[in-house]
């Protein structure tokens, strides 16, 4: 499997062009976005190079990399929680991509058990100093510790 796309064009061709010409930041990164295919929340936020965008298009199951680990990551393979990838779309100047999933097992995307990794809440506004982050969503569906032990 190669890693390498073609370079994004010109401007019209990037925004309106039929060509996937994804603009991999300095650290060769784009931004992904994944949200459950069937209620629509956002589940996480990674990022993929070209393999991991290339196994993702390859597989239909969502792949990564891990800027903590330095290597491709395919989601589940240590919890079983697979991303069957429903829709893949990028942006307008193909800097971010968005992944509509389905999450196999109990449904749970982060690597805390949580069904989401956004399960706290940022305090905003006039109210907003002194105020703790707000757990919202936040019932464990695994127990990391037993999942990832070993």
């Amino acid at each position: 499997m190669t890693s390498s796309f073609l370079a994004p064009g010109s401007h019209d061709e990037l925004e309106e062009g039929l060509q996937l010409t994804p603009k991999f930041d300095r650290d060769g990164l784009v931004a992904a976005i994944v949200t459950d295919a069937d209620g629509g929340g956002v589940l996480m936020f990674a990022h993929m190079n070209a393999e991991a965008l290339r196994a993702t298009i390859a597989t239909g199951v969502a792949h990564f990399w891990s800027r903590s680990r330095g290597k491709l990551w395919r989601k589940g393979e240590t919890s079983g929680h697979e991303m069957t990838v429903l829709e893949l779309r990028v942006d307008c100047d193909q800097d971010a991509l968005w992944l509509s999933v389905r999450v196999a097992g109990t449904g749970a995307a982060c690597h805390t058990g949580r069904r989401s990794c956004f399960y706290r809440v940022v305090p905003t506004g006039e109210n907003a100093a002194g105020r703790s982050l707000e757990p919202v969503d936040d019932e464990r569906l695994f127990d990391p510790k037993t999942v990832y032990s070993g």
